[in-house]
């Protein structure tokens, strides 16, 4: 584990790019409530051939997985983007700013769990409401904290394959706090 001092200013941390968090989460929770007031359960809207608005709940995890359970899902799933989300809050104190690319994937990647987690707390269900379709293919309906999740992760494979030194710089600097701290 690094030493972390907590008198270190969060601007020198990953944290400083958290106000993309911010506005993703609150975009998410825009588009959610604008999906509720406009459209019906299971209305249907096309936009294009291939993609229409509907709004759709969801009380299990990625494609309505243990979506038919009793209830004991929702605080389960919530339980694991809590704690996945403090995670990710603690990852981003450790990073330096600098990373700017692997905290930018972090704060996507947070901003949708926690725009997911809102929903499970107040709902008790996600509200999804974009649908995709392709030949025969029909994705499961999804929202926009699913999208910036996977954006999120793209961005953290991207970074690890294509910025090997700054990811390597980034962990020889903490082995060297965790040699210093030991001392």
């Amino acid at each position: 584990m690094p030493n972390i001092s907590f008198k270190t200013p969060w601007r020198q941390t990953g944290l400083r790019w958290l106000w993309i968090m911010v506005i993703f989460f609150i975009f998410d929770q825009w588009t959610k409530q604008y999906a509720v007031s406009h459209l019906f359960l299971g209305e249907r809207f096309e936009v294009m051939p291939f993609f229409n608005f509907i709004l759709v709940y969801n009380k299990g995890a990625a494609f309505s997985l243990f979506a038919n359970q009793p209830g004991w899902q929702v605080y389960f799933f919530a339980t694991i983007s809590t704690v996945v989300s403090l995670g990710l809050l603690y990852w981003l104190y450790t990073l330096p700013a600098k990373n700017k690319w692997l905290s930018i994937a972090l704060c996507l990647i947070l901003a949708g769990a926690m725009g997911n987690l809102y929903d499970r707390v107040t709902l008790e269900k996600v509200v999804d409401f974009i649908d995709w379709y392709y030949g025969g293919y029909h994705f499961p309906a999804f929202n926009i904290a699913d999208s910036v999740i996977l954006l999120g992760a793209l961005m953290m494979l991207f970074d690890n394959f294509f910025n090997p030194q700054e990811n390597e710089t980034n962990k020889k600097q903490v082995s060297n706090k965790k040699e210093k701290s030991n001392e």
